[in-house]
């Protein structure tokens, strides 16, 4: 006699809740294995195949718990524990291979096969598992129907492991992947089909609901322990990130300062000299048979200035070499203008460039880091100087700033050289994208990070009818 069962539809939402609760947790491990090496990548391989293995198993038994027979049921240990191994094999070898480098839709195709017949393998061993008064066969129609399920969801997931990185794009693919999974499952279950016949097994019986339960805690509880350790692993490597591109900027600007070394040691140099002569000068007044007082006073106060002048240059450079963490602190970005042309004007007088800056006279202040946003504009200058620097004609650089809408202000950098390479105007940004001989295709790209980082833009167009201009927004105080 063929016997038929129902399902509870709590213990079928339970499933399906852990099927979704072990995809959301494998999309998120699944970067981790992609972006790590050696030692690293072999364990957290491991880690997403105990998780996306093991949810996939439990949402199978708690799948199998919620069909309830008319007959008692229990399952064989040794069965139900390889159908548990089986599934997590499958699965760390569905990520190796699709964790590499490079994957081909081919392999890709390949290793979503070889994941949903293990699957496959996983559920019918555990069927095997089940033991009571009934002999189990199958309609061969729903176990091929099943089959391509499995395929096809094993491939969803593998594709998507690697490819999702934002959260809510990681959450709609966590639910669809848990709905093809639990599908898998109960296309499968469809097609079961129990003859009653024989005595009963002699086997253990325990409440379903209640082992349902305890699978989908332990569950839970390995599932939440491995989120907690991808997301402090994702926090190490986003300070780590952080901080490579602190020494990369940082590297930059000592770069930039050391090319204008002769530059820099002439803005020195002049207040230095200035105060040496005001000092002669003062000890000439003085020395005199009649000192005179006030002209000696006027030298020492020149040569105050002067000294001062010196100590703000080397202030100036002394924070283009500090190494530390992002300072923000509200700002007059025409200040921030003003000390770069400052400290490039020996190179701009070096080249007869000519500057001209209109510089908005209300603004309001930025939020922002100061040593970066001079890193910024002192890349855009110099930039411009290298465009001008071999050119005949007039070398002109133009500075900027000025409202713009949105609460935000607008700088921009323009000058009469050689203009931008043809549809390169966004290329220029990459990393490692130079058309200097002498570059290192770094500097825009970084200025773009700096930029981005306090929350602006930055971008480049052509200046007609020759060179080219540099634009940043920046947020002001009054955006919040």
């Amino acid at each position: 006699m063929i016997v038929t069962g129902t399902y509870d539809p709590y213990l079928v939402a339970l499933s399906i809740l852990v099927a979704s609760f072990a995809s959301y947790t494998a999309l998120d491990l699944g970067g981790h294995v992609a972006a790590a090496r050696g030692v690293a990548r072999r364990i957290w391989l491991a880690v997403a195949a105990i998780t996306m293995g093991g949810g996939i198993w439990s949402m199978h038994f708690i799948g199998m718990l919620a069909f309830v027979m008319p007959i008692p049921m229990s399952y064989d240990i040794g069965w139900t524990t390889v159908s548990l191994l089986v599934a997590i094999f499958v699965t760390g070898v569905g990520f190796y291979v699709i964790g590499r480098q490079s994957v081909s839709p081919l392999r890709l195709a390949l290793s979503g096969i070889f994941m949903g017949l293990g699957i496959a393998a996983m559920h019918y061993t555990g069927m095997a598992a089940m033991r009571g008064n009934a002999e189990l066969s199958y309609d061969r129609v729903f176990v091929a129907l099943s089959l391509v399920v499995a395929i096809g969801a094993s491939t969803a997931a593998l594709w998507l492991a690697f490819r999702t990185t934002d959260v809510w794009q990681k959450l709609a693919a966590a639910v669809v992947m848990g709905l093809a999974i639990s599908g898998m499952h109960y296309t499968a279950m469809r097609a079961a089909i129990f003859t009653a016949h024989g005595p009963v097994h002699d086997a253990a019986v325990i409440g379903q609901t209640s082992l349902a339960l305890a699978v989908a805690g332990i569950t839970f509880v390995i599932l939440v322990l491995a989120s907690i350790g991808s997301l402090s692993e994702q926090q190490r490597a986003e300070e780590a990130l952080r901080q490579a591109r602190a020494d990369l900027a940082r590297v930059n600007r000592v770069t930039t300062v050391a090319e204008l070394t002769a530059s820099l040691a002439h803005e020195v140099n002049q207040p230095i000299s200035a105060a040496v002569i005001n000092a002669h000068a003062c000890v000439r007044w003085l020395a005199g048979a009649s000192p005179n007082l006030d002209e000696a006073r006027a030298a020492a106060t020149r040569m105050a200035k002067d000294g001062t002048r010196a100590a703000d240059i080397i202030s100036r450079i002394g924070l283009l070499f500090k190494r530390g963490t992002p300072e923000r602190e509200l700002l007059d970005v025409n200040e921030v203008i003003r000390e770069i042309i400052v400290l490039l004007r020996g190179e701009l007088a070096r080249y007869s460039i000519s500057v001209w800056p209109e510089l908005a006279t209300d603004l309001p202040q930025v939020m922002g880091d100061r040593v970066q946003l001079q890193q910024v504009m002192m890349n855009l200058i110099n930039n411009s100087i290298d465009a001008m620097k071999d050119l005949d004609g007039a070398r002109e650089l133009g500075i900027t700033s000025q409202r713009a809408e949105n609460a935000q202000l607008m700088v921009s950098v323009s000058d009469t050289g050689v203009g931008l390479p043809p549809q390169q105007a966004d290329q220029i940004f990459n990393a490692f994208f130079t058309t200097k001989f002498h570059g290192t295709g770094m500097g825009l790209s970084i200025s773009r990070s700096i930029v981005e980082s306090h929350r602006g833009r930055l971008w480049a167009a052509d200046n007609s009818p020759r060179g080219a201009k540099f634009h940043l927004t920046l947020p002001t105080r009054d955006a919040g």
